[in-house]
């Protein structure tokens, strides 16, 4: 296990000219580029350089454009800035979107050989805000095969691998995102997640995700379905800016959060003591986990007592079997809108076993079975909020597993128990999935084999400011991102 008092390592491999741009924070970088101490070329040409040397072994950012056109924008950017024209904090920024988005005239495969040639046509409305406030669109980054399992690989871009252990996977689906982050590939990135795929890799990746809560980040209709959208970065503050950027109401999402999401850019800093935190660990045994997950993630109580709140161990009053079910309902039912696909034997026979089994499922629900899954969330949603009278924060471990090895789909045991689906091995993240509340997914040290592990802190819905505020006050006192480098951003 590291401990806090170990010595930080802040040597970096890499061209001296990189370094201090690629290292920086994304607020910081966005500073020095609204000031006109650094070009946004320079900075463009940092970013590619760091992808260059870095990606080939890790496989995060796939799609990536031409070099020559990406400086040109970047080009475009300085002159804007020349002429009094900013465009927002993210002028200049690189920015690669995850291949389960639409960027225009971008490859949009979801990982999948059925869209493996698909281009997008229109930007998605958080990618539109992205470019809206300056960024530029390098690529994609990496995912499972339509998101589904926290492992990165599909017949179309291949596998992405940890840069703390190349041998071992950056979970997913936001894996491509993660890893670039903790290589300095991209000064902040872009998730999505279902089933803990802003958590599950911000902890393989040693890096900071933010589920937030839903509506949060405008999505279409009138279903509270599972997925959401939302920020990574490489410290809470760049997170809670990114989230600033893509948060905000829009007249597609009728059933949206309606506030101003500007509250995200200002301090985090605030003081937490009197606050009281539940500890969920592995639901009294319920969950299976690797040997030194729950240790390592209850190694962080003394942190967050030190800030001034008190951890103690409690459950909500659901049983979490009951959660699970209705989480796999739940999440069949999404899948339906692959079922003219499915129906297809020609494209049926493209699709992973994973997603086969949950169509299969899916195609056998009834109205009924709807129906009751909806109201068996409300029952959960009233127990969650019941529990939230007593405390202000809930903590869990953001995985069950370690980062494991990269050509394992997933996890078949854990701890000497059987899983009985491909997705077993990640129920930690599904009872707050189904609560629709938010999740900061934060790093929380790492194992004797140098492996990382993330906690998730959780709080109410709505209050996703609160729960960066205990985030940005356990990073501020535990450093994981910066005093923890991959190996290939160290120098001996």
């Amino acid at each position: 296990m590291v401990h806090a008092a170990d010595p930080v390592d802040e040597s970096v491999s890499g061209a001296p000219e990189n370094r201090e741009l690629v290292m920086a924070d994304a607020v910081t970088l966005s500073g020095l580029i609204r000031r006109r101490e650094v070009s946004c070329v320079e900075v463009m040409d940092s970013f590619l350089d760091q992808i260059e040397v870095h990606n080939p072994a890790v496989n995060a950012i796939v799609a990536l454009r031409d070099r020559e056109a990406l400086t040109a924008e970047a080009r475009e950017r300085d002159s804007q800035l020349a002429s009094g024209q900013y465009l927002g904090w993210m002028h200049g920024f690189p920015h690669a979107v995850k291949d389960l988005s639409a960027a225009k005239g971008l490859p949009f495969t979801s990982g999948s050989p059925m869209f493996a040639d698909r281009i997008a046509e229109e930007d998605d409305l958080f990618v539109k805000r992205i470019k809206s406030a300056g960024a530029i669109v390098i690529g994609k980054t990496n995912t499972p095969e339509f998101g589904l399992g926290s492992q990165t690989y599909n017949p179309v871009w291949g596998t992405t691998v940890s840069p703390y252990d190349n041998s071992r996977t950056a979970g997913g689906s936001s894996g491509g995102a993660a890893a670039s982050l903790a290589l300095r590939m991209l000064p902040v990135a872009d998730g999505s997640d279902y089933m803990g795929s802003l958590r599950n890799p911000s902890a393989f990746n040693n890096v900071v995700g933010f589920r937030p809560s839903w509506g949060r980040i405008p999505e279409t209709g009138f279903i509270a379905q599972g997925a959401v959208v939302g920020p990574m970065g490489r410290t809470v503050t760049d997170v809670a800016h990114l989230l600033s950027t893509m948060a905000g109401p829009d007249a597609y999402a009728p059933l949206g959060i309606r506030e101003n999401p500007a509250v995200f850019t200002e301090s985090l800093a605030r003081d937490l003591k009197g606050s009281r935190i539940a500890w969920v660990g592995d639901w009294n045994g319920y969950l299976a986990t690797e040997p030194g997950v729950l240790e390592l993630c209850e190694s962080s109580f003394e942190v967050f007592e030190q800030l001034g709140c008190r951890v103690e161990a409690a459950l909500p009053d659901f049983k979490p079997e009951d959660i699970w079910q209705l989480f796999l309902r739940w999440r069949w039912w999404a899948q339906l809108g692959l079922i003219d696909q499915y129906n297809d034997p020609s494209l049926r026979e493209l699709m992973k076993p994973e997603l086969l089994w949950e169509l299969g499922h899916a195609v056998t629900l009834s109205a009924l079975d709807v129906t009751k899954a909806a109201e068996a969330r409300n029952g959960w949603l009233s127990a969650i909020t019941k529990m939230f009278e007593t405390y202000d924060y809930i903590l869990a471990p953001s995985a069950q597993v370690f980062p494991f090895d990269k050509n394992t789909h997933w996890p078949e045991t854990v701890d000497g128990r059987s899983m009985d689906t491909y997705h077993r091995w990640m129920e930690t993240v599904v009872p707050w999935t189904m609560a629709g509340v938010p999740v900061a997914g934060m790093p929380v040290g790492f194992d004797d084999r140098s492996l990382p592990m993330g906690i998730q802190i959780i709080g109410r819905h709505g209050a996703d400011l609160d729960v960066l505020q205990l985030a940005y006050a356990f990073e501020q006192a535990t450093q994981w991102v910066e005093r923890v480098l991959p190996p290939a951003l160290r120098v001996n």
